[in-house]
């Protein structure tokens, strides 16, 4: 009798024990699921994240075009009629010329296809704080700082206006406006092409 209570005593113990691990088990998978699905859900989050982000860098509402476009072309004048008197290569005063006869007419074209919008959309008549920087360092420039800088900040500033003009000219909400980037974008990717061309 001894016996058999001792063999029972046994048998609940290794069922019990058999039980535990299947819990520690099942417990195991469980979290490791949850582990997975958790990792996906951050990385789709991350990568709408990139993609919202990504969108917004372009512009796309004709109001935030035509502010990005204006202030470009007012920093490319201002900093084009700098580099004639202060530039010391004489490609970079040759450049700047061409960034006031070219930007200016941008100016114009984009007046009249603002105007054209319904409703119309009004340029601004300011340098955003940004581009009032970086023009007010390139008037601190003297020389050859002078030329670096200039050539640094004219290959940004055509880089993210490309951008903007590429992007308005393939999902932008005004027709007018629309085909002012489709003709503005070839002339500042033949500025990129020159400015990419001189030597630093």
């Amino acid at each position: 009798m001894r016996l058999t209570l001792i063999a029972a005593a046994v048998s609940l113990a290794i069922s019990t024990a058999a039980c535990q691990k299947t819990v520690e088990d099942n417990a195991a998978d469980t979290a490791a699921n949850n582990l997975a699905m958790n990792d996906t859900m951050m990385d789709d989050s991350m990568a709408n994240d990139m993609n919202t982000n990504g969108m917004a860098m372009a512009p796309a509402l004709a109001s935030d075009f035509v502010a990005t476009i204006a202030a470009s072309d007012m920093f490319e004048i201002a900093s084009g009629k700098l580099a004639q008197s202060m530039a010391t290569k004489e490609e970079c005063k040759k450049f700047g010329t061409m960034l006031v006869a070219d930007h200016g007419k941008s100016t114009a074209d984009l007046k009249t296809a603002a105007a054209a919008a319904t409703p119309p959309v009004t340029l601004p008549t300011g340098l955003p704080a940004e581009l009032q920087a970086k023009l007010d360092a390139l008037k601190a420039a003297k020389g050859a700082e002078f030329d670096k800088l200039f050539i640094e900040q004219q290959k940004d500033g055509h880089k993210k206006a490309l951008e903007a003009l590429k992007s308005y000219a393939s999902g932008g909400d005004v027709a007018s406006l629309k085909a002012f980037a489709t003709k503005g974008a070839p002339v500042v990717q033949a500025h990129l092409d020159e400015l990419n061309a001189m030597k630093m």
